[in-house]
């Protein structure tokens, strides 16, 4: 009976996420399924693959205006061990001192307002997006027996919010995104990053030199890049070399 609740769960109000039309209101969605999880607290982020030096990024959250204040003007972003959790890995996380001993000052500034346990798990897009699911509450401890019972909803919530989000969000943040390359423009790309030059790939491919450069350049024009190094590492960025 369990299994088929958690089975239903997963399937409806999930699904659902994917037709809303709007960030903000999917952002509503996601908060109200939180606090069904016993959360009161929600925070979503995307972090685009591009541009490469200064990445698009987005943030959502029902936390208390001061603490979003707070957490801009003394940039936690930077130092957030629950952000540099996400770009290393996919796993959950729950809030404790020793994930934020590397920012106690932000650790202890985030309980005097309230945000005393949290959970979070980050997520990852074809397209090279990342993005980081918080779900947090103002007291009661997160137990082992809360996490074997809801976990496998939290992790669900977490992948259908950044599919969702990923939808909407990819082609405002990352247009580039969006762009279809050809198989043989794709093939001269990948060995183009391999440091391959256009007449060793013209090898490799059995094709000549000058259709090597029209595929090269037709990639560059395609990217908006300044040349085909600069091609390959955006495609890469984008996940468009698969």
């Amino acid at each position: 009976m369990e299994a088929r609740a958690v089975e239903n769960w997963k399937e409806d109000p999930f699904d659902a996420l994917l037709k809303v039309q709007s960030e903000q209101d999917l952002f509503k969605c996601v908060a109200d399924m939180a606090r069904s999880l016993g959360f009161e607290y929600c925070a979503y982020g995307i972090k685009m693959p591009v541009p490469i030096s200064r990445p698009s990024v987005a943030m959502f959250s029902n936390y208390s205006e001061r603490w979003k204040r707070c957490y801009e003007e003394r940039g936690y972003l930077q130092i957030d061990p629950t952000v540099q959790h996400a770009f290393r890995s996919t796993l959950p996380i729950v809030w404790s001192n020793r994930l934020f001993a590397s920012a106690l000052d932000m650790w202890d500034e985030a309980r005097s307002q309230g945000l005393q346990v949290g959970w979070a798990q980050a997520s990852r897009g074809p397209n090279g997006a990342v993005g980081l699911l918080t779900l947090a509450r103002s007291a009661d401890p997160l137990t082992a027996a809360e996490l074997a019972e809801n976990q496998t909803k939290m992790s669900w919530l977490t992948q259908y919010t950044h599919a969702a989000m990923a939808n909407l969000l990819t082609p405002k943040l990352a247009p580039e995104t969006q762009i279809t390359l050809t198989l043989r423009e794709r093939e001269v790309l990948r060995w183009t990053a391999e440091g391959k030059t256009a007449y060793e790939i013209a090898q490799i491919l059995s094709i000549s030199e000058r259709t090597v450069n029209f595929h090269i350049n037709n990639v560059v024009t395609k990217l908006g890049t300044c040349n085909k190094t600069q091609a390959a590492v955006k495609a890469a960025a984008l996940g468009l070399l698969i």
